[in-house]
């Protein structure tokens, strides 16, 4: 529920702050004070564009914000978790417009899009104003409709889970016979580009490293050459390096004492000689593992002529990539050999959730035919009592291909002056028509659908006297298990509020502001008197009010 509503810097409100009542929540004002101005700004929060002309005051941000008790309601929770938002027991929507009209939205603190906002929003406040389209001539909400009179929901649970399993069945048989249709088309060549890769027979890495050996033989005369040298410098020649490092270090010794830097200089011209007389040792043992191999040499260059073909051929540069390629080979080639068992035997499931969910849509059909009747009768029965004595709504529930809510096709026809000429619901009934209609089907599925806070804005259009006494008395009916917050003229409608707020203008700084505040007993009256008789009420009107309260 919508339980507190504050606006600051919007048109020509400066700053209100509403607390709402769970239950029946009246909104009256005279003409133009500004009621219609109130719900420009609630429909910010519930996800409409901004525009920056609703700014007066272009020195200071405009500020929207709806706090709502969300308790489990489960499918705001869901929409939360998946979009990683708290879930305090306290949801809080915001606008904010700044003077260059750029728009920000929040939940819960948390920046949102304008989507996430309008999405979320849709599942905490139904909102019914004057000339909308509504959710009415909607096949989905008509479905729901049907569907929680005739306790549909567990049958529909479960043939909703078995659509899937076919959909997702169908899907993967119509893939696999797109990839037979294919592969058979492609066997042939698929086999010899495989044959091709298998012939070769390459390893991993194979290519690369042939391309380090051949680069070792082909220079394998000059590194020998190199490392002879370098070993004879070290080992072999009139003075040896090795042999010199020696004759230094035997020159040092015997002063060694005489002096305290001349031992550690001795031991690094020791550890020196080591390790190029270890050097020496290791060059001897490379110099022995390089050779020239013209067999070799050619081999190599035969085999990675081949497999530089094979790269250039399948556009790739190393041999994994072409063993990849040889293994998605093997795999469209056994798919090729197993593909009818496994069309086969998709076909079966295919065949066994369409069976599934054949039984299950014949169940929720008959369920929904059944409730068609009653429902177009307590409909119309209701539409006399709101003023509509001659309108009539019309149910039916026709066959249709298999869908995710079953295979009905349902429409509400609509025929507002007993001419038996019905039609679907948006195109003949008026904007006033659609939310008395909406009120009454909503008064009757109450207690089954998990409806959200709904706000009707002028609903009372066209009606007066008895008709706006039952459109008070179902709402009152209805708000006893949820909010309702509704902007009306009637003063029938007005007496059965829990909560009467009164929007008024005035003057404030030279300039035109409005306001709202929750009345109190005494005030109720007055006000309620003053939609019956005007200005200044009479005793009958105070008096008539009074009973209307009660």
């Amino acid at each position: 529920m919508l339980s507190r509503f504050q606006i600051q810097n919007y048109a020509i409100i400066d700053e209100i702050s509403i607390g709402f009542s769970d239950k029946l929540n009246i909104i009256t004002g005279e003409t133009g004070a500004g009621k219609s101005i109130l719900m420009g700004a609630l429909s910010l929060i519930l996800g409409e564009r901004a525009d920056s002309s609703v700014l007066v005051n272009t020195e200071k941000k405009c500020f929207i914000e709806g706090s709502f008790h969300i308790g489990q309601k489960k499918q705001v929770l869901d929409f939360l978790q998946e979009n990683d938002l708290d879930t305090d027991n306290e949801l809080v929507l915001r606008r904010e417009i700044a003077a260059n009209g750029k728009s920000r939205a929040f939940i819960n603190d948390t920046p949102a899009t304008l989507q996430q906002l309008k999405t979320l929003a849709s599942l905490l406040v139904d909102l019914h104003q004057q000339f909308d389209t509504l959710d009415l001539g909607d096949a989905g909400f008509q479905r729901e409709v049907l569907d929680a009179l005739a306790g549909n929901e567990k049958t529909l649970a479960v043939y909703r889970q078995a659509y899937q399993h076919w959909q997702r069945a169908e899907k993967e048989l119509d893939t696999l016979q797109q990839q037979k249709n294919s592969y058979s088309k492609e066997l042939d060549y698929n086999q010899f580009l495989y044959d091709e890769l298998a012939a070769l027979g390459l390893k991993e890495n194979e290519l690369e490293e042939l391309d380090t050996e051949l680069k070792l033989l082909s220079n394998a005369e000059g590194i020998k050459e190199a490392l002879s040298k370098v070993y004879y410098d070290l080992k072999e020649s009139e003075q040896p390096l090795v042999q010199a490092l020696k004759q230094l270090v035997n020159q040092l010794q015997p002063y060694a004492s005489y002096h305290n830097g001349l031992p550690a200089t001795i031991e690094r011209l020791q550890s020196t000689q080591i390790e190029l007389q270890d050097i020496a040792g290791e060059v001897d043992r490379i110099n022995d593992t390089v050779n020239f191999d013209a067999e070799r040499i050619e081999f190599i260059n035969q085999r990675m002529a081949e497999g530089y073909k094979l790269f250039k051929k399948h556009g790739v540069k190393e041999t994994h990539e072409l063993l990849a390629i040889q293994s998605g080979l093997a795999e469209k080639l056994k798919a090729v050999l197993d593909m009818d068992d496994t069309i086969a035997a998709k076909e079966k499931e295919v065949w066994q959730w369409r069976s599934e969910i054949s039984e299950h849509g014949k169940i929720l059909s008959a369920a929904r035919k059944k409730q068609a009747a009653p429902l177009e009768e307590n409909v119309n029965r209701l539409l006399g009592k709101v003023g509509m004595p001659n309108a009539r709504i019309k149910v039916t529930v026709t066959g249709s291909a298999f869908t995710e809510w079953g295979c009905d096709e349902i429409d509400f026809l609509f025929d507002a002056n007993k001419s038996n000429r019905f039609e679907p619901i948006r195109k003949v009934a008026s904007g006033g028509e659609l939310s008395r209609l909406m009120l009454c089907i909503k008064s009757l599925v109450a207690q089954s659908i998990d409806l959200p806070t709904l706000i009707f804005d002028e609903i009372d259009s066209g009606i007066s006297g008895e008709a706006a006494k039952q459109v008070g008395l179902i709402m009152k009916e209805l708000a006893a298990s949820r909010q309702i917050i509704c902007i009306t003229h009637q003063p029938q409608i007005a007496g059965k509020a829990n909560a009467h707020f009164f929007v008024y203008k005035e003057i404030r700084n030279d300039a035109v502001k409005t306001g709202i505040r929750l009345l109190n007993e005494d005030e109720r009256i007055t006000a309620i008197a003053r939609m019956l008789s005007g200005e200044k009420p009479t005793a009958a009107a105070m008096e008539n009010a009074r009973e209307m309260m009660n």
